[in-house]
């Protein structure tokens, strides 16, 4: 049976099937979005069309494109989704230091499969598209709130930060840092790592000092 046949079939048994059929809704887009990310993970932006996601969701191509008009559209929805899934509440340790760690592992231990994955589909896409990594980010993240301000705001509020040494670049160093590690080595950030973005960059950047690696070594001034 050729791929063509299978995938036919494939697709009229799922149209057939009554879970396909009940579907409606916020449930209805959830799995047509599930099924858009394994589209794109399985055979990547060149070989992306509306069809297939179609047959992988068990729907009809016209399901899809009254909510997406192209396939770049249901690219940004299905990347979208899957980062809602995986958004991750901002910590409350009590500290910067504290919450920004928490937050950098809970990244790094949800995110490196993701982003090794868009590293490697997504390249085909930005050539066709003429976007930048930047450019899809924005449109991925538009009106999603950070936690990494959320953290900010919170330690200006208890004093911890002055406002005045903040920028935007600052602001996001270290998730910015640890998103780079993520897509070259497509692996969690080792915690040794992280607690260099957090001690050596981002509090020296804020006027914080790294905390003291020996605080039980005293220098008596007695002679």
């Amino acid at each position: 049976m050729s791929p063509t046949t299978r995938s036919t079939s494939t697709t009229g048994a799922q149209r057939s099937s009554p879970s396909a059929r009940r579907r409606r809704g916020a449930a209805l887009e959830a799995a047509l979005l599930e099924a858009a990310w394994d589209e794109l993970c399985a055979v990547g932006y060149p070989g992306f069309t509306l069809d297939g996601v179609a047959a992988r969701a068990g729907t009809s191509r016209p399901v899809l494109a009254r909510r997406w008009s192209d396939r770049v559209d249901l690219v940004v929805a299905a990347i979208r989704h899957r980062a809602a899934l995986a958004a991750l509440d901002p910590p409350d340790t009590g500290t910067l230091r504290g919450d920004t760690l928490a937050l950098l592992r809970q990244l790094s231990a949800s995110v490196s499969e993701t982003a090794g994955v868009l590293s490697f589909v997504l390249a085909d896409y930005f050539d066709a598209t003429g976007l930048s990594p930047s450019d899809l980010r924005e449109r991925i993240l538009a009106g999603t709130p950070s936690g990494m301000a959320a953290i900010i705001q919170r330690a200006v509020e208890r004093g911890e930060i002055d406002p005045g040494r903040l920028s935007p670049r600052i602001a996001s160093l270290p998730v910015d840092l640890v998103r780079h590690d993520l897509i070259m080595n497509r692996a969690p950030v080792p915690d040794e790592t992280l607690v260099e973005i957090v001690d050596r960059l981002f509090l020296p950047l804020l006027g914080g000092e790294p905390p003291d690696p020996t605080p039980h070594r005293r220098t008596s001034s007695r002679g």
